[in-house]
C-alpha cells in the first residue's frame, strides 16, 4: 500500500529498479573478477573457478597421478572442481541473493 492510498510514482519505481540493475551489474562483476577454491583427496587436486562458476585453474600433486589409475585422477579432478563450483554458488548467494529477489518482484525484468 502507498501511505495516503495514492497511485505509485512510476518514476520513482523506474529508478529504483534502474538502481538495483546497476547494483546487481557490479556484484557480477565482482563476482566475475573473485576467485574460489575446492578440492578433493586431501589436497591431491585443487580447482580454482570464479564467481560465475568459470574453471580457472587446476592443480594436481604428482602423488595423484598414476599411469594404471587414471579413473580414479579423473574423479579426483571432478570432485575438486565440484567443490569450487559450490563454493562459487555458495558466493554467488551472498553476492546476488538480495539484489535479485528485490529485482524478481519487478514487472518486465528478466529475474
Amino acid at each position: 500500500m502507498i501511505p495516503g492510498g495514492g497511485q505509485p510514482n512510476m518514476q520513482d519505481i523506474l529508478q529504483q529498479a534502474q538502481k538495483m540493475q546497476q547494483d546487481l551489474a557490479a556484484a557480477q562483476e565482482e563476482l566475475a573478477a573473485t576467485e574460489v577454491d575446492g578440492q578433493s583427496g586431501g589436497g591431491l587436486v585443487k580447482a580454482t573457478v570464479n564467481g560465475s562458476g568459470e574453471l580457472r585453474g587446476l592443480v594436481i600433486d604428482p602423488k595423484a597421478v598414476d599411469p594404471e589409475d587414471t579413473e580414479t585422477l579423473a574423479d579426483l579432478v571432478i570432485a575438486a572442481v565440484h567443490a569450487a563450483n559450490e563454493n562459487a554458488h555458495q558466493l554467488q548467494q551472498e553476492k546476488l541473493g538480495p539484489l535479485a529477489q528485490g529485482l524478481g518482484g519487478m514487472p518486465g525484468l528478466p529475474f
